[in-house]
């Protein structure tokens, strides 16, 4: 069960990210984000009545820090994507996320079985072959600098992960609701800090097309939280976040088929190892 429900997850989480980076290469990162991210809070609402559950003030405030976090992953994550290539920026980004949680479930005493362990070190593996960059691109000026915002937007979802996990299981959907929230406000506030220095956000204007990309990055973001939610608390931590950060497979091959990024040999060797240890995983 945790293994589909994290798979669920990083199936989301690419599809999303892909129409994020997409619309945010159209009208910029902050302003995407000031489309997609209502309507995945609306999105998570809904879901949350259906749920049920009772909010607590512990999980709801597990839940906003959780969404600080995230918050300003999606602001480094989108302003990346909209300078570098979607095949470095995900991996790299999703390598990152998938090192911390691990980290943390070992030091909490999370001991994995040998074939379900083998499985989760060839798909940090597999994520870090995604990620290796071609030859030149390291030297591109603005491909340095999404490769940084990378990193940093991969800690802010690590730690997105790890205290979502802490936000416990008895509180239904609600600590996703002021994950989302926190989130949202996050970006607020570096809109507001733009715009009082005198800056415009940029980008090009919004039309039906940008507006469509929101509301599928919206949705199936917030589906994604959902599923990684329910997979955390069903399992471990770092089996959970691991397979979560496979989301880059996604995100690669959609930008190879509709903006013909190529897919380098180690990438290809990468999604191939991410097979198996999704494999082994579920086998164990």
């Amino acid at each position: 069960m945790v293994t589909i429900l994290a798979l669920g997850a990083a199936l989301s989480y690419g599809v999303a990210d892909f129409l994020g980076g997409a619309g945010a290469r159209r009208i910029g990162a902050l302003r995407m984000l000031l489309l997609s991210l209502p309507l995945g809070l609306l999105t998570l609402l809904l879901a949350a009545l259906a749920a049920g559950g009772g909010a607590t003030p512990q999980g709801l405030a597990w839940g906003a820090a959780a969404g600080l976090a995230g918050g300003l992953g999606f602001i480094t994550f989108y302003r990346a994507l909209a300078i570098g290539p979607m095949s470095v920026i995900a991996p790299v980004s999703a390598l990152t996320s998938a090192v911390l949680p691990v980290a943390v479930g070992t030091l909490d005493g999370e001991r994995l079985n040998a074939g379900v362990l083998a499985g989760v070190v060839l798909c940090v593996v597999a994520i870090g072959l995604v990620s290796m960059e071609g030859p030149g691109e390291e030297a591109s000026p603005r491909a340095a600098g999404g490769f940084v915002m990378a990193l940093l937007s991969g800690a802010g979802f690590g730690v997105f992960f790890v205290l979502l996990e802490r936000a416990g299981d008895d509180t239904g959907l609600w600590p996703l609701v002021t994950a989302r929230s926190a989130g949202f406000a996050a970006v607020l506030l570096a809109v507001l800090a733009i715009r009082l220095g005198g800056r415009r956000l940029g980008g090009g204007p919004v039309t039906g097309g940008v507006l469509l990309l929101a509301l599928g990055a919206g949705v199936l973001d917030a589906t994604a939280n959902a599923l990684y939610f329910v997979a955390v608390h069903a399992g471990m931590l770092s089996l959970a976040a691991v397979l979560t950060s496979l989301y880059p497979a996604v995100t690669v091959l959609l930008a190879r088929v509709v903006f013909s990024e190529r897919l380098r040999a180690v990438q290809r060797i990468g999604l191939a190892v991410a097979a198996a240890g999704v494999a082994l995983v579920t086998a164990g």
